[in-house]
């Protein structure tokens, strides 16, 4: 089971890290025009005089360190970035080239947002989901179901399901089925949808 790591500890591992660098004769990968000039004209202050040269070290030797601290952090969140860009983009592959239908939908059932195989099912460009209304969409003897679905949904956050039909004024008909779950935060319904076989079956 992985255990949380407190910040005074994370802290602690970066310096001991960034120590083990210096002292492996690593410099600072950000060292050039990084230290200030309050920084170098204190140091230069500090080891002209022979009393304070000792402090002047130590200083240098902090000031390093820091500077390691932050290249590594900087290393880090460069890295973490990196995988976040790519679990978007896996993230985004996946939805956009999914076989079902993903459609974002209000509690009213206003689309969101949807993915191309939800565009075709409803045969509409995929620019043109949003705003729609998916009552708007469907057989009259149908629009009753899927709001029904919205709102125990809603109501309950528990997945459920229906089957509706699509076409209508000159369009073939297709019956969908639809089932819906609540995303973490229940702020929308997220809506998956693919073609059943038969219209027979409602």
């Amino acid at each position: 089971m992985p255990t949380t790591i407190s910040e005074s500890e994370a802290q602690t591992r970066l310096r001991d890290k960034a120590e083990a660098q210096l002292q492996a004769g690593a410099t600072p990968a950000s060292s050039q025009g990084a230290m200030g000039i309050d920084a170098l004209r204190l140091l230069h202050r500090l080891s002209s005089n022979p009393d304070h040269a000792e402090d002047a070290l130590k200083l240098l030797h902090e000031l390093q360190v820091h500077q390691v601290e932050l290249d590594l952090q900087h290393e880090e969140m460069a890295a973490n970035e990196q995988a976040l860009v790519e679990d978007l983009r896996l993230y985004r592959t996946l939805y956009d080239c999914a076989p079902l239908g993903y459609l974002l939908v209000d509690f009213e059932g206003n689309i969101l947002q949807g993915n191309p195989a939800a565009a075709e099912l409803l045969e509409l460009a995929r620019e043109d989901l949003e705003g729609h209304s998916i009552d708007t969409l469907l057989l009259a003897q149908s629009r009753p179901r899927l709001r029904d679905l919205l709102q125990r949904v809603g109501r309950s956050g528990a997945g459920e399901g229906c089957l509706a039909e699509t076409g209508g004024y000159a369009r073939a008909t297709r019956l969908l089925q639809f089932l819906a779950s609540l995303p973490p935060g229940g702020e929308h319904i997220l809506l998956a949808c693919c073609e059943c076989a038969s219209p027979d079956s409602v």
